[in-house]
């Protein structure tokens, strides 16, 4: 029989009409509305933030591969959404260059030093945030404001609306709880308040996560199992359950940063004990840690969990029997 020159490339053999680029670009695209709400309350300096990270981002990337002399990846989009990550997850007005060197250490150090796209263990923009509260702890926690709309607004009054506090700190502080904790919904739905760029406008984030929903590029699974979580726990303790959901980072962290494919796990029930993680995490923090918000910790260390938690939720294959010890 004459030697077969059929060639078999590795697997996946079946594939799907989405690519790295285009999911990139339509994440891209669900985290605008965010952006735009970003920079409509918190003006000039959001937008330059917003710019230093996709620029600091790009640019590692594209330093860092050429000087290892490898292809050059920035085309595949995902260099962008960690950029305007990382801008969306800071102050609006921490310094530009902090953003840029957060950018350089997500890209340099938490994605290509781990081989790249696919094979990070953390999320790099959260991973990028942590490094600038750990480098610049004071930089970073100053350049939270209110926007200029809420200032005089009758439900700022009294509270100091210049003060660089979020409403998570105000709780943390102990100068809002109770009742008045509901005079804040209608400002953290639409943005109205002071908090990390792009996580203020709940109704912008929920815009975009409804956009990738429906391009099934998310499912609910980790996103609900995550919300639900925080008020349950937070309502067990007795506070207000839909305050710590739309306060905070937990709507933009949960359908943009814990649904990360590489680094959530890969199976249904892996996914909701993922977010379910998330959640208790988030929740502790909240209530019983030194920082008044907790979403990003809380997802890092749930990365580094998601190797055991798919070998704990792998699905039994057919036929397959238990092992007896």
């Amino acid at each position: 029989m004459a030697d077969s020159k059929l060639i078999v490339t590795p697997a996946p053999h079946i594939r799907g009409n989405i690519d790295t680029p285009s999911l990139m670009r339509d994440v891209v695209i669900a985290l605008l509305p965010a952006c735009l709400a970003g920079v409509y309350f918190f003006g000039g300096k959001a937008l330059i933030s917003l710019v230093a990270g996709v620029a600091g981002c790009v640019g590692a990337e594209f330093v860092f591969e050429r000087m290892s002399k490898k292809p050059v990846t920035i085309g595949d989009w995902s260099a962008v959404v960690t950029g305007l990550l990382i801008a969306m997850v800071l102050p609006p007005h921490v310094p530009a260059w902090i953003v840029v060197l957060s950018g350089v250490f997500a890209i340099g150090i938490v994605k290509l030093l781990f081989g790249g796209l696919g094979y990070n263990v953390f999320n790099p923009a959260l991973a990028g945030r942590a490094f600038a509260t750990a480098a610049w702890s004071a930089l970073a926690a100053t350049g939270y404001i209110w926007p200029a709309s809420a200032q005089g607004a009758a439900w700022a009054r009294g509270i100091d609306a210049v003060t660089s506090a979020t409403p998570l700190t105000l709780l943390k502080m102990g100068e809002i709880g109770g009742t008045s904790m509901s005079r804040f919904y209608m400002p953290l739905f639409l943005g109205n308040v002071a908090g990390s760029l792009g996580e203020t406008s709940a109704l912008a984030l929920l815009i975009g996560a409804v956009y990738l929903l429906w391009r099934t590029h998310i499912s609910l699974r980790i996103p609900m199992s995550y919300i639900i979580t925080v008020a349950v726990v937070t309502a067990l303790y007795g506070q207000d359950p839909l305050f710590h959901v739309l306060s905070g980072g937990l709507i933009l962290g949960a359908f943009f940063m814990a649904t990360d494919y590489v680094t959530s796990p890969i199976n249904a029930k892996g996914q909701v004990i993922f977010g379910i993680g998330c959640g208790v995490l988030t929740a502790l923090i909240r209530l019983f840690g030194g920082y008044p918000e907790g979403v990003a910790y809380s997802i890092l260390i749930m990365n580094a969990a998601v190797p055991m938690i798919d070998r704990f939720a792998r699905p039994k294959r057919f036929g397959e029997v238990k092992a007896r010890a």
